[in-house]
């Protein structure tokens, strides 16, 4: 059941006194003696203040509000962010009402309200920097209290259950908002429940022929469905039952917006896709998960490079379960199998935290251990005042993202298409500022390719190597951007000139020669180079090296290199024709120069001092 159902837009109750009695009714939990009597108060002095006033749609004001608390006592918070639900929007009613609330209700409800409040006209497609320093305090003001996201989250998604009265041009723009911003955003807290909902309906209003045509055939195959379904789910509780394993089991198809997602990318429609169908399997203890995911393999052929495992691995929204896609009667059919504790998790995100407020399970998600809450702290003292930056930001944020290995072992989350540079930064900003190039999965790779999920990444350093232009062009990332600008800005005079023009509105920038864009450093000294006739990639020269036969490098000739398909790295001059009309040679391009000879490189030194 999708949250906060109980006064849905069909409703026929709008009495004052039976919609706050059906709340009680609903939501027990909140009928303790304390809890009753401060929702109790809250709503007598929201009716206080509403009881005169209609929507535009002729229905009393309190009803939306009502509607959200809801909403937020099924996720199960805290007594005070039901409360908030209530009074979120209270202030376009009535300023001085905050006030009031703060001394009557604490300041944990009058802060949640305010910081609610100050993103409730909030625009996303407008461009505007305004705008963007908004989407930038709305993003912040989880760092304090995530109750306040939370909050807002429920109140888009009564607003989205209550489109259909809006003109259809306004049903497009909240829609728009709503898969840029909001639907991302509660993937990120792990909210799954919420962001499978808002998806739906952002399509039910966006692309409505699209949307009736997937839930015609949806609906077409029910029957069929069911019965598949049932011999799989039949299937798994006897094998388990044999293994001593208590489990439950829910079956589904797909979300629309899912099977839209996968029509658009496979240019096929929605009678053209069969792995439309899911499996969840719910056990008690995580050994079980893992006795499961063999039975079902024993079972039935999995597909290929569908297993993942997010019991070992979690997503950074705390998201665990294992999943894997099996051929089940000539179908795909997907299973996830994961814990009751990891499902409430899976389901709510990071407001399970609320579900287990009196420590009974240290699994919780809490805020503070989410990605992005310790992102938004990094940039918080950035100042994001730059709009295609700022763009930037949001985009790196609500994205999707990918997993990543050090070395060592340990997981780095980055946005999906970031490069090693990226990764480098993510490390830290010292090995990104000297990386020269890099391995994934003991392969070298080119710059400017974007990682792939689970790859293990290995960055090569050099310590003469510094940040360029290109590497800008390349990366992902903010913090990425940031710095290479950053060190541009300091040490590259060119790039300074530049940005400065731009800055003053200038836009006939005329290129200058990159013989005159060199760097200062050790301006004046004549050095004298003597090479081992090796190629060098960072500190290493133990890799398989071509030299172009086209142009015929000799030591001392300015060099480009390129990945090679089957001749490891082949090396040109920088001048080569050859070289700068390979298709897609940015792609595979990887910094390459002459090893010099290590004691001629002290007596360079040695000179220099002199």
């Amino acid at each position: 059941m999708s949250v906060g159902k109980t006064f849905d837009t069909n409703t026929e109750i709008t009495d004052k006194d039976v919609l706050i009695s059906t709340f009680f009714k609903t939501y027990p939990d909140y009928d303790t003696e304390e809890s009753h009597e401060q929702i109790s108060r809250a709503w007598t002095y929201l009716i206080e203040k509403t009881s005169g006033i209609k929507r535009s749609c002729g229905k009393p004001y309190y009803l939306h509000p009502m509607r959200v608390a809801c909403i937020l006592a099924q996720m199960k918070m805290d007594t005070d962010t039901v409360i908030a639900g209530f009074f979120h929007n209270i202030e376009e009613v009535d300023e001085a009402s905050v006030d009031y609330i703060e001394k009557n209700f604490g300041s944990d409800v009058s802060k949640i309200i305010r910081d609610t409040s100050k993103i409730t006209s909030l625009k996303i497609k407008n461009k505007t920097l305004q705008q963007a320093d908004s989407i930038r305090k709305m993003l912040f003001a989880m760092i304090d209290d995530i109750r306040v996201i939370i909050v807002k989250m429920a109140d888009r998604l009564d607003r989205m259950r209550n489109l259909r009265n809006v003109p259809s041009e306004a049903q497009r723009a909240v829609s728009a908002e709503v898969i840029d911003i909001w639907a991302p955003l509660a993937s990120r807290l792990g909210m799954s429940d919420i962001k499978s909902e808002m998806e739906d309906l952002s399509l039910k209003y966006s692309n409505p022929d699209v949307f009736q045509q997937i839930k015609s055939i949806v609906a077409q195959k029910k029957e069929e469905r069911a019965e598949y379904l049932d011999k799989a789910v039949q299937t798994i509780y006897k094998s388990a039952e044999k293994q001593g394993i208590s489990v439950y089991i829910k079956s589904r198809a797909k979300h629309f917006y899912s099977i839209y997602q996968k029509m658009r990318k496979r240019n096929k429609g929605a009678d053209e896709l069969y792995d439309l169908l899911a499996l969840r399997v719910i056990c008690t203890e995580v050994s079980e998960c893992y006795t499961l995911i063999g039975i079902v393999h024993s079972f039935w052929k999995p597909l290929d490079g569908r297993f993942k495992d997010y019991i070992a691995m979690p997503k950074a929204n705390g998201y665990q379960s294992l999943h894997t896609t099996v051929l089940f009667e000539g179908r795909p059919l997907e299973i996830q199998i994961r814990t009751r504790d990891m499902d409430n998790i899976a389901e709510h995100g990071v407001a399970a935290h609320w579900l287990y407020k009196k420590g009974t399970n240290h699994d919780m998600v809490k805020a503070e251990d989410l990605s992005i809450i310790n992102q938004l702290k990094e940039l918080r003292s950035e100042k994001l005042n730059d709009e295609s930056f700022f763009q930037q930001l949001k985009n790196e944020l609500l994205g999707d993202e990918i997993y990543v290995f050090t070395p060592k072992g340990d997981v780095m989350e980055l946005p999906a298409g970031a490069t090693a540079i990226d990764f480098a930064y993510h490390v830290h900003s010292a090995i990104g500022e000297k990386i020269v190039g890099a391995k994934a999965d003991g392969k070298i790779i080119p710059l400017s390719t974007p990682l792939k999920n689970t790859q293990i990444i290995e960055i090569i350093t050099n310590p003469q190597a510094h940040p360029t232009e290109n590497q800008l062009k390349m990366v992902k990332t903010s913090k990425a951007k940031q710095k290479i600008r950053s060190w541009l800005y300091q040490n590259d005079a060119y790039f300074k000139e530049v940005a400065e023009r731009l800055h003053q509105g200038e836009t006939d920038l005329a290129p200058q020669p990159r013989e005159q864009r060199k760097h200062h450093a050790g301006k004046g000294f004549i050095v004298q180079h003597h090479y081992t006739g090796k190629i060098r990639i960072g500190d290493t020269t133990n890799f398989f090296i071509t030299i172009a036969k086209c142009c015929n490098p000799a030591p001392g000739d300015a060099i480009v290199g390129y990945i090679s398909r089957v001749r490891g790295v082949t090396v040109h001059k920088a001048t080569c024709l050859t070289y700068q009309r390979i298709p897609n040679i940015e792609k595979r391009s990887i910094e390459v120069m002459w090893d010099e000879d290590n004691a001629d490189e002290k007596g360079e030194k040695n000179k220099k001092a002199k």
